[in-house]
């Protein structure tokens, strides 16, 4: 025992401390603790003190001013709730603590994961697209409220309703709007406004409450009933920062009942004044057309002339045409002619001597005669002279002489006796006629 106390070191008790506060926020993590709220004290820096029990044991926690003010309830003792808390040590007394980050009534876990389960599964369906959402009626003939009689909601949408538009009438569809079965009877509610179709735009509507005070407007019932409703749903459940299901599913969701009253009609005061703008605009501009039309009647008196003088404008102009035509006629008959002056000069200078050029032809036209008959009597001598040549060379001239022209029966002509043999045919060809002959004998 002395030798394991002089080897230990020895720590302060904040060191102990502080130790102890890093192991117990190092293993636990944050994490859910249900209990009853006592010994519940609020300090003047507004930090919340208080201890969470059960029937077998208690912890301490702290909540801090600004968590605190996020609170969507007041925690009194004896609540039954849920705190978001990480467990620690307060070191100044080594006391173990919850440090507490947010808190919620017990049981609203259930219901939260109830109400996130049924928005998955109507999502999933389309029931909340934006493309199935339809424009409220600028100017509704006739308003339906979908609520309890006995609400504070139903008296504050007619109040707004009559100060924004008296003139339009109401259709209230009664149906109670908490406790259990309230959302099936607020279904069928909305179901009968729709089969009726009597109103042209369907308020439903509710004060603000805790989750479970609105509970029922998060019926799957109500909310496909919404869905298939036959005229746009205005929903004014609660508060800004209450959100059910049918805020979803409804054409157009308001913050609050008074809201949903304004969404749903037109303001009577602004429509008048609205109205009063578009009158006083509308007498301006028919002042100004009427000055813009009387400035032009005035334009048009002064442009407006005699018809006799009219007339005689035109008269003047015609006869100033008339004499822009005459002189513009005359210079174009003077360049004519200048031109036509101009051209026979040209035509004179250019004009041959034909004298001089038939002549030539008849010269050109004898010399002409002249070379031919040379030229054919030259033609003709080579030509008798070729011609006594080829008489010369002719065979029929031999023939004449007493030769004549042996050949074979194959036509071929013979110069070479030993090209015959003894008994063939030959052809004698002759100066006239022609002869058959047989070989008997050859040398």
């Amino acid at each position: 025992m002395n030798e394991i106390s002089r080897q230990s070191p020895v720590i302060t008790v904040s060191e102990l401390n502080r130790r102890t506060r890093e192991i117990v926020e190092g293993s636990l993590p944050l994490l859910w603790v249900s209990g009853e709220v006592s010994n519940f004290t609020r300090a003047a820096s507004g930090h919340c003190y208080f201890s969470l029990k059960d029937e077998r044991a208690q912890v301490r926690c702290v909540l801090f001013r600004h968590k605190a003010a996020r609170l969507e309830f007041a925690p009194e003792n004896g609540a039954q709730v849920e705190v978001c808390a990480l467990p620690t040590i307060y070191e100044a007394r080594g006391e173990f603590q919850l440090g507490v980050e947010t808190m919620r009534r017990a049981g609203l876990g259930a219901l939260y994961e109830a109400f996130e389960r049924l928005r998955r599964k109507l999502a999933a369906e389309g029931l909340f697209d934006e493309e199935r959402k339809r424009e409220l009626p600028v100017f509704p003939s006739v308003v339906g409220i979908v609520t309890s009689p006995a609400a504070a909601a139903l008296r504050d949408v007619l109040t707004t309703l009559r100060r924004r538009m008296p003139s339009i009438p109401v259709v209230l569809y009664p149906a109670p709007v908490q406790g259990e079965g309230a959302g099936e009877k607020l279904a069928e509610a909305v179901r009968t406004a729709s089969s009726r179709a009597e109103v042209d735009v369907l308020i439903v509507c509710r004060g603000g409450g805790s989750m479970e005070d609105l509970w029922e407007f998060n019926s799957e019932a109500l909310v496909r009933a919404v869905a298939q409703c036959s005229m746009p749903v205005v929903c004014g459940v609660g508060h800004d920062t209450d959100y059910t299901l049918i805020d979803f599913v409804a054409d157009v969701r308001a913050p609050t009942p008074t809201a949903a009253a304004a969404m749903a009609t037109p303001d009577r005061e602004e429509l008048l004044a609205q109205l009063s703008d578009t009158a006083d605009a509308l007498a301006l501009a028919g002042r100004r057309l009427i000055e813009d039309q009387m400035q032009r009647v005035d334009y048009l008196g002064k442009r407006l002339v005699h018809p006799g003088q009219r007339i005689e404008a035109r008269l003047d102009q015609l006869s100033h045409l008339a004499a822009r035509l005459l002189h513009a006629q005359r210079s174009q008959q003077t360049s004519l002619l200048l031109r036509l002056d101009a051209l026979r000069s040209e035509l004179r200078s250019q004009r041959p001597d034909l004298a001089r050029w038939r002549g030539h032809c008849e010269d050109l036209a004898l010399r002409l005669r002249n070379g031919g008959r040379r030229l054919l009597d030259n033609k003709r001598r080579v030509l008798e002279a070729l011609t006594a040549h080829l008489d010369h060379l002719n065979p029929e001239a031999v023939l004449s002489r007493g030769y004549s022209i042996v050949t074979r029966e194959d036509g071929l002509i013979v110069r070479d006796s030993a090209e015959l043999e003894i008994g063939a045919t030959v052809d004698l060809r002759l100066a006239r006629g022609r002869a058959g002959a047989r070989i008997e004998n050859k040398d």
